[in-house]
C-alpha cells in the first residue's frame, strides 16, 4: 500500500514541478503562442525548436491539463477562457524578446510543411487569435522598424536641404550665365 502512494505522490510531485516551470516560463516570456503541433515529425518539431531557440525562444511540448494550470498560476490566467482551446496536443512558444522573428520562423515552417496550425496567442496578457498572429508575423524585424523610424526622422531634414541647396545653385547657375554675357 505504501509502495502506490508513494508512486502517486512521486508522479504528482513531477507533474507540480512541470507546471512550476512552464508558469515560470509564462511569466518571463513577453509573448506566448500556442500551436497544434499534430502531423510533424520529430525531426521537423526538432528543426523548428532548433530554428526558434536561435529567436531566443523557447517551445514547450506538455500537456494540456498541465498547460491550462500552469496559465492559472500567472497573470495570463484571465487570458483563456475558451476549453476548446487546448482540445488537440498544444506546443507552447515563449518568446521572451523580439516577437516578430520568432513568428516569421513560424510561419516559414507552416507555409513549407502546412503544419503546425496557430491556436492562438498572448501578447500583453491579452488573447490574439491565429490571423493576428499570422499578421505580426509579416511585420518588418525590428532592426527594419527602426531603421524606416529614422528614415522618416530624417526626411524633413533631408527635404529642407535639398529645397535650401536647388536655391543655392540656381543663384550660382544665374551669376555664372550673367558673368558670361558681359564677359561677351
Amino acid at each position: 500500500m505504501k509502495q502506490e502512494e508513494t508512486k502517486v505522490s512521486k508522479n504528482r510531485t513531477k507533474k507540480e514541478e512541470i507546471v512550476a516551470k512552464v508558469s515560470e516560463k509564462m511569466e518571463k516570456a513577453t509573448a506566448l503562442v500556442f500551436t497544434n503541433y499534430q502531423g510533424l515529425t520529430h525531426v521537423q518539431l526538432e528543426t523548428l525548436k532548433k530554428k526558434l531557440r536561435e529567436c531566443d525562444t523557447e517551445v514547450s511540448v506538455v500537456k494540456n491539463t498541465l498547460l491550462k494550470l500552469a496559465l492559472s498560476k500567472t497573470a495570463k490566467k484571465d487570458a483563456v477562457k475558451d476549453e476548446n482551446a487546448f482540445s488537440n496536443p498544444t506546443a507552447t512558444m515563449f518568446i521572451y524578446s523580439d516577437i516578430i522573428a520568432p513568428l516569421k520562423e513560424l510561419a516559414k515552417t507552416i507555409k513549407e510543411y502546412n503544419l503546425p496550425s496557430i491556436k492562438f496567442g498572448i501578447l500583453d496578457n491579452k488573447i490574439i487569435t491565429a490571423e493576428e498572429v499570422t499578421k505580426l508575423s509579416t511585420l518588418p524585424s525590428r532592426e527594419i522598424l527602426l531603421a524606416q523610424l529614422v528614415f522618416g526622422l530624417k526626411s524633413p531634414i533631408y527635404g529642407l536641404h535639398r529645397a535650401l541647396s536647388y536655391n543655392m545653385q540656381q543663384l550660382v547657375m544665374t551669376l555664372k550665365a550673367v558673368e558670361a554675357k558681359k564677359s561677351n
